[in-house]
């Protein structure tokens, strides 16, 4: 029998069930584990893993709708796929876009953030999103929602701050979070082994060789923050490690907690920058 007056509940950190008033987790060790900020951060910083990449997808959409509204006149409609639908330069700048110039010469820092949600075409948000589509719900059902939030948000900033130190003056999109996935995915298949880690690393090598191949043939490729976006994603595998090998704790939950915030400020702050120095 339980004692009158007492409530259930599951761990936020272990997700085992216990009593809401327990000082200490008899499971993970966890303090105060009934505390409403404890509970919050235990359900994750996005929600479900499905919720976490429509986000991210809805997000970044809206981000370039909004780039092609802030300046019409300056919109691409050249032949070239690669170019159609392509807001301006000076709507991108305005809405976060990162490189040497616009750090340096700005000292617009947040931009390393701002920029995995900016895109130069339709053909590039569209290839973008669905890489995501393909490669994010893997990497959260590996890793976990908040694992793979910290993964996404940090590979991009590692990504964008390297090519920005080997000098890449303007450049934009998602790739660079994109490759940190992929990276997350190297690591998470070479360190588990076997038949099924052997094809998965088989599977991201062959991504990053097609990156390679596409970065070299077509101009306009940032290879750093591609190169960077990788190497963040399999460092960050490697020390937060992935489901089969640690579940994930309120550290990594804090974490992503506070990628997510900083992202959410960082894309309100690079909106009113724009609107008040577009129309004021």
């Amino acid at each position: 029998m339980t004692e009158t007056g007492k409530k259930s509940m599951l761990c936020p950190n272990c997700r085992k069930l216990i009593s809401s008033d327990e000082p200490l987790c008899p499971y993970c060790g966890i303090a105060n584990p009934g505390s409403s900020w404890k509970r919050y951060m235990g359900r994750g910083a996005l929600g479900g893993p499905g919720d976490i990449i429509a986000v991210l997808l809805y997000s970044n959409i809206a981000f370039y709708i909004i780039s092609i509204l802030l300046n019409p006149r300056g919109i691409g409609f050249a032949a070239n796929p690669f170019t159609f639908l392509s807001p301006s330069d000076q709507s991108l700048f305005l809405l976060g876009a990162t490189g040497s110039y616009p750090i340096f010469f700005f000292h617009r820092w947040w931009t390393l953030v701002s920029a995995s949600f900016l895109h130069g075409s339709i053909l590039h948000i569209f290839f973008n999103m669905a890489a995501l589509r393909q490669l994010g719900p893997f990497v959260v059902r590996e890793y976990g929602s908040s694992r793979f939030i910290i993964i996404y948000v940090l590979s991009g900033v590692a990504g964008f701050a390297l090519s920005t130190v080997a000098g890449v003056p303007f450049t934009i999109g998602a790739s660079a979070s994109l490759c940190g996935l992929i990276g997350a995915i190297l690591y998470y298949g070479k360190s588990r082994g076997g038949f099924y880690g052997q094809a998965v690393y088989k599977q991201a090598t062959g991504w990053v060789i097609g990156l390679v191949i596409f970065g070299l043939l077509f101009p306009g490729i940032n290879n750093w923050a591609h190169g960077g976006g990788i190497a963040a994603g399999a460092l960050i595998g490697f020390l937060a490690g992935y489901g089969e090998r640690k579940e994930e704790n309120m550290r990594h939950k804090t974490l992503a907690t506070a990628c997510t915030v900083m992202t959410v400020l960082i894309l309100l702050w690079a909106l009113f920058q724009a609107f008040y120095h577009r129309f004021i």
